[in-house]
């Protein structure tokens, strides 16, 4: 199985910012390692800029953040599967808390979206997670289920789950400096894995885990290592180059 590192850029970068930060970890990373998938998730208007900055370096891959689940139509300011394939993405990311909490995302338009990006032939991120309030009120458990339950309902019969990949995300963890403790990872990573298996049966059992929430390049390596971990979404520290880099590699020296 190989380790998922991806890179969200959220709301920053400019076209020419883009290529030249795409550029800069192609240089360094001469591509990905031979065990792992990297994904660049860039704003809509810097996606063709990454891909060219990338320049085609062998395993690292060009994400959109968001993808409106209908081909085409009057769906203003939403982005389709054929701008998305013509700008170079083969990734979708989808659910990530600033959707759901920020601009209002239900648990099932969620579930509409990774089925139809997934039917349309990218491979797709899942976001979970839980607010600080739901954690305090015990509520960890009913708010994963709720978001996979849901996440996961549109997909059919044939839907080719090893293109699909679910990261947990901690709310309180997102942009705040504050990472939640090894154990803490450990635990809701096994949890993940159980509801998984219950929703999916076997199906269940390979889709990779991904962790997100104040990774940087002196802890990723430990987070790594935890078990059910299988790779990392990360936000602030992959908008330098380097830093981004280093997370990469965290684990290989």
């Amino acid at each position: 199985m190989r380790t998922i590192i991806a890179a969200n850029w959220k709301m920053n970068k400019t076209r020419t910012e883009a290529k030249a930060t795409a550029h800069e970890l192609a240089s360094i990373l001469g591509g990905a390692p031979d065990d792992r998938d990297v994904v660049v998730f860039a704003p809509f208007t810097a996606l063709e800029a990454t891909r060219e900055g990338l320049d085609g370096a062998p395993g690292i891959f060009v994400g959109a953040q968001n993808m409106y689940p209908a081909e085409s139509g009057a769906f203003t300011g939403e982005i389709s599967p054929a701008m998305l394939r013509e700008a170079g993405c083969t990734w979708v990311l989808t659910g990530h808390s600033e959707r759901r909490h920020v601009l209002g995302e239900s648990p099932d338009f969620v579930g509409k979206k990774t089925a139809f990006a997934l039917e349309q032939g990218f491979s797709v991120i899942l976001c979970i997670g839980e607010t600080l309030a739901e954690r305090k009120a015990g509520k960890l458990n009913s708010i994963l289920w709720l978001q996979l339950e849901r996440g996961l309902a549109g997909l059919g019969p044939n839907a080719d789950y090893s293109r699909l990949a679910v990261a947990y995300e901690p709310v309180w963890a997102i942009g705040t400096g504050q990472t939640a403790s090894d154990e803490d990872i450990r635990m809701v990573h096994t949890l993940v894995r159980e509801l998984l298996s219950s929703l999916l049966g076997s199906n269940g059992i390979g889709i990779q885990i991904l962790y997100g929430g104040s990774v940087k390049p002196d802890n990723a390596k430990a987070i790594l290592s935890l078990d059910n971990v299988d790779g990392l979404l990360v936000g602030g520290a992959s908008l330098q180059a380097q830093s981004f880099a280093d997370i990469v590699r965290a684990d290989l020296a």
